[in-house]
């Protein structure tokens, strides 16, 4: 069976600004509104729906799995913007890249507060390479 995630609305406080600054950093099109939502499509199934009518949300992390010239391409942009950018989750500020398993990986903010994650090495590929390090096996 195959399971494609079709798409995930995104809490903001300016659902167009949002989307244009998301479009902006990702090097994707934001082609106006569609209903109550600011989508961008990230690929052929799936597209990020930008959603103001929220009154409150918490801060959500989406990770993207990206080639090394879509990465290069996104980080620089998150460079030029000036935005703040670390390593890991737990380490969003330290203004470095994380190096896992021949991969690169680095987090920062969108204008509402969440995370987002860029890397070159899918997270099942990640976690692979750790339990093969460590001998470990799933159970």
């Amino acid at each position: 069976m195959a399971i494609i995630l079709d798409h995930t609305i995104v809490p903001a406080a300016d659902k167009v600004a949002s989307a244009k600054f998301f479009a902006e950093l990702f090097g994707l099109a934001y082609d106006g509104l569609f209903g109550p939502f600011a989508p961008v499509r990230i690929n052929d199934s799936l597209t990020m729906d930008f959603d103001d009518r929220w009154k409150e949300f918490g801060i959500h992390h989406y990770a993207f799995h990206v080639s090394e010239a879509d990465f290069d391409a996104i980080f620089g942009r998150v460079k030029v913007r000036g935005l703040t950018y670390g390593s890991g989750p737990m380490a969003q500020g330290d203004m470095r890249v994380g190096e896992f398993n021949g991969g690169r990986t680095v987090y920062f903010h969108e204008l509402n507060g969440h995370l987002l994650e860029i890397r070159t090495k899918t997270s099942a590929e990640d976690i692979a390479a750790m339990r093969q390090s460590v001998g470990h096996t799933a159970r």
